[in-house]
């Protein structure tokens, strides 16, 4: 149970710092992060891992290039859902799922929680 909380508080973190690393994606304040790390994680597991599945001959033929665009389309649904967390098109989102999946690691191997 302690490493989901850890793991929850990291993405909110590494959710502020893409919003003030990339124009164009926005998260209003830490609660917006908590909730925004819930939702992409429920949307990741559900619609991205359907999404994965279906696309997988397309990811190995991009040599996993792909599995970005469907980062970024996540994070432009769970913008949509949400109102505290703004992502203003595909290239912002693109370029978010780039530096959010490099600061989570980031952050993850200074914690140690891989």
């Amino acid at each position: 149970m302690g490493y989901l909380i850890i793991s929850w508080l990291i993405s909110a973190v590494s959710l502020l710092i893409v919003g003030h690393i990339i124009p164009g994606f926005e998260v209003v304040s830490f609660g917006s992060a908590l909730i925004t790390a819930i939702v992409i994680g429920l949307i990741n597991a559900t619609v991205g891992f359907f999404l994965k599945i279906i696309t997988f001959p397309i990811s190995i033929l991009t040599f996993g290039i792909f599995l970005l665009v469907i980062n970024a389309l996540m994070l432009m649904f769970a913008s949509s859902l949400l109102s505290g967390f703004t992502v203003t098109g595909f290239w912002a989102a693109f370029f978010g799922a780039i530096v959010l999946a490099i600061i989570n690691m980031i952050i993850r191997g200074i914690t140690g929680t891989d």
